[in-house]
Formats: C-alpha cells, structure tokens, sequence
C-alpha cells in the first residue's frame, strides 16, 4: 500500500512543475515515464483487496441471522425516506400548516411570511401538540426495542398505539365510517384500539382538512369585511381605478398586530386539540 502512495506522489510531480511554470523538457518526461511505469505495477497487489462487511451473526448462530439485519437495513432506510410523509399523515401538522395558508391569502400576501417560515412554524407547533404522544411511543417501544427488552414487532405496535388513539379522538366518525365501508371492514368486530390504519390514517387527513377550512373561513371574514369596506370608500370617491387591495392592504397588517394575530392564532390551533397531557 506504501507504493501505491509513493506512485501517487510521483504521478503528481511533473503536475507541480507545471504548476510552478518550469516547463519540462523531453528528456525528463521520458526519465519519469520509465520511473513511474514500475511503481505502477508493483502497487497492483497492494490495491487488488477484497472488502468485507460484517453484518453481524450467521444464519446458524443465535440472534439475528445476516438476512435479517439487511431486512432490518432496509426497512429503517424505508421509514428514514418516508418520515416527512408520515409526519403529515399521523400528526396535526396538515391542519396546521392549511391554516397558515389561508391566514397568508386572507391578509393579501404573496410571499410574506417566506414558505420556510410558514413550514417552520408549523413543524414547531406540530412538535408542541404532539409532544406526548411522542413521548409515549418512545416510553413504549422504542426505548424498550433498544434495551432489547421487548421484540421489533411489539416495539412497532406499541409505537404505534398512541398515534392511534390521537387519531381516533380527532377523527369524525362519519369519516372514519366511509373508509371502513370502502374498505368492508366490519366495525361491530374491531375494537377501537385495533382499528386498521389503511382506514383511520385517511380518515384523520380529511377530518383535519374540514375543520382546517373551517377555521380558514373565520379567518377570511374579518379580512373580507375590510376589503368591502375599503372598496366602498373608494367607489364613493369616485376613485374607480384604483385597486382596493393597494389601500386595504396596510389596514389589514396592522388589524392583525393591533389583536396580536399570531398570539392569537397559535393558541387557538393548539386549544383545538384539547389540553396537552402534563409532562
């Protein structure tokens, strides 16, 4: 290995001679030439060297065979790829970050506050509202999973287990109904807390865009009251051309500082879900 270390560092001495503007003459082209050409062939054997992977157990041997501990590669790497999904689907960052949406659209902002704020924000309340379920799928199955008290599996249903039941209780039944239909599960044979989650995840999205839209609504009218009030002191003035959003727009923004908007509207999301469990 030294040698093919020693041909790399002759390999990239013309390279500094160039660099130095000493241009080489023939003759020594040809001297490092016939130099390097041994070194070359002799650091072969040095670089033609297999590489093992220990994965960890055989096949035979107690504990996880190799075979599984790819699969279990291959399933982390799957919920790594997928987290940002998931968060989405299981938590209450959909109605969250739709709120905030309509509250942009509402004021007549394009690009204020930027999406990274907006997104940021709501991944934050998202933390805050579901800290406890967090809390207790790690309490129940990760930290156990990773003390090797309990299996992967009863680590994933009892990670699993709080996330339903946060969905459950913010999941409308008329909701949660039409996918059990659609999907012909028989409700009067499934108990609450083995409720399949191909139904309720879909279910919970769509119940938290209702009352996202819900909210919204309330947010525009306020908004909306201004713009028609703006509009109509315009068309009185005989001032027809211009736009009402321009002069609108200023009253709006400070509407919303003057009732402390943001204070306001964040402790509504966080009220809606009913209060945090106390650490």
């Amino acid at each position: 290995m030294g040698l093919f270390f020693t041909a790399l560092l002759t390999l990239f001495s013309p390279l500094r001679i160039v660099l130095t503007k000493r241009a080489p003459s023939l003759t020594s082209l040809i001297r490092w030439s016939l130099f390097l050409i041994p070194l070359i062939c002799f650091s072969v054997p040095a670089i033609a060297q297999t590489l093992s992977l220990d994965m960890g157990g055989t096949a035979g041997a107690e504990g996880t065979s190799t075979s599984g501990r790819i699969i279990q590669l291959v399933a982390l790497l799957t919920v790594l790829s997928l987290a940002p999904g998931i968060l989405v689907m299981v938590t209450s960052f959909t109605r969250i970050v739709v709120v905030l949406s309509f509250l942009r659209s509402a004021l007549g902002l394009q690009q204020t506050p930027p999406n990274q704020v907006m997104i940021s924000l709501a991944l934050f309340l998202t933390f805050f509202i579901m800290a406890p379920t967090f809390q207790t799928a790690w309490e129940n199955g990760i930290e156990p999973l990773m003390n090797e008290s309990i299996s992967e599996k009863a680590a994933m249903d009892a990670s699993i287990a709080p996330f339903r039941t946060f969905m459950l209780a913010h999941t409308r039944d008329k909701d949660l109904q039409l996918f059990m239909d659609m999907g012909h599960y028989k409700n009067e044979e499934i108990k609450p807390e083995e409720t399949p989650l191909v139904a309720l995840i879909p279910a919970f999205m769509i119940s938290e865009l209702k009352r996202a839209f819900e909210i919204g609504f309330l947010i525009f009218l306020p908004f909306l009251i201004i713009d028609m009030v703006v509009a109509s002191i315009l068309m009185a003035m005989g001032m027809m051309m211009l736009p009402p959003v321009v002069i609108s727009l200023p009253f709006k923004i400070i509407f919303f500082v003057l009732i402390d908007g943001w204070n306001m509207l964040a402790s509504s999301l966080v009220q809606s879900y009913g209060p945090l469990a106390t650490p």
